[in-house]
């Protein structure tokens, strides 16, 4: 990142580590010439949950405390909801909660995707991974009955859900659409397509 300092480049970090917290002021750096967009991955704001679901990883407090002191610095900062894994995370009360989270922590959007992706050869895996998370739930059945081997798999409610989704970024001021997300994003830096010629 001093490199990209240096050299007046601007970064995109997309983490599920509260450790970004240990480069604000390098961050803060590089914001001065270029756009810098900080991202944390939160999925849900149950710690129970999440600790199943992403062994190892710090849990959503522990994000959402990382996300609050980078907004607080000024650095441009909100959540990635995705993926939103079906019969798991995509009820309303998931999703609104961590939109709710991320707004008290001072996000200026979260994006989302309503569902996951599953590739040959990583269906299985992700598969026996939830039978041994959730035992007697049938979610691999579930998945299979409801996507068999599709690579795109929306939450069946994934319509209703992105309403309530969109509407609750818009009750608290997040942005929620990409187009949205980059022009505030890089708003004030100008041009920042690179170019041979002078």
């Amino acid at each position: 990142m001093e490199l990209i300092d240096a050299y007046d480049h601007g970064v995109a970090i997309a983490t599920k580590s509260d450790l970004i917290v240990r480069d604000i002021d390098i961050l803060c750096s590089i914001q001065r010439t270029a756009p810098v967009v900080c991202k944390l991955t939160i999925t849900t704001v149950d710690d129970d949950l999440a600790s199943r679901l992403e062994p190892g990883a710090p849990l959503p407090n522990a994000r959402l405390a990382a996300l609050e002191r980078l907004s607080k610095a000024g650095l441009f900062t909100g959540v990635l909801l995705m993926p939103v894994l079906p019969f798991v995370e995509d009820s309303d009360e998931n999703v609104l909660s961590v939109v709710e989270s991320a707004a008290r922590a001072g996000a200026r959007f979260v994006y989302a995707a309503l569902g996951v992706t599953m590739r040959q050869g990583q269906r299985e895996y992700f598969l026996d991974g939830l039978e041994r998370m959730f035992p007697g739930k049938g979610l691999k059945e579930r998945y299979l009955r409801q996507y068999g081997d599709r690579y795109q798999c929306a939450a069946p409610r994934a319509k209703k859900l992105w309403e309530t989704f969109t509407t609750a970024c818009q009750e608290r001021g997040i942005l929620y659409d990409m187009k949205s997300i980059d022009r505030a994003a890089t708003l004030g830096y100008g041009d920042r397509q690179i170019t041979f010629f002078d």
